[in-house]
């Protein structure tokens, strides 16, 4: 359940920073996220949830957890 509970939390994050500042994690520009898997993602729950969402739109699956919102 500690994995349902973490996508749900995913759905409901923003990126607490910088240009997007404010906005959903799953709404965030494809082109951003893709840029932090580059880079590497910050430490942390912000950054396994920047991964999860990177695959969500690598998969197309974004849609499911705007859902959960």
């Amino acid at each position: 359940m500690q994995d349902k509970q973490f996508l749900i939390d995913t759905a409901k994050a923003k990126m607490p920073f910088g240009k997007y500042k404010g906005t959903f994690l799953v709404d965030l520009p494809e082109h951003y996220v893709v840029w932090y898997n580059n880079k590497g993602f910050p430490a942390g729950k912000l950054g396994r949830m920047l991964g999860l969402v990177y695959e969500l739109k690598l998969n197309g699956l974004e849609d499911l957890v705007r859902k959960l919102r």
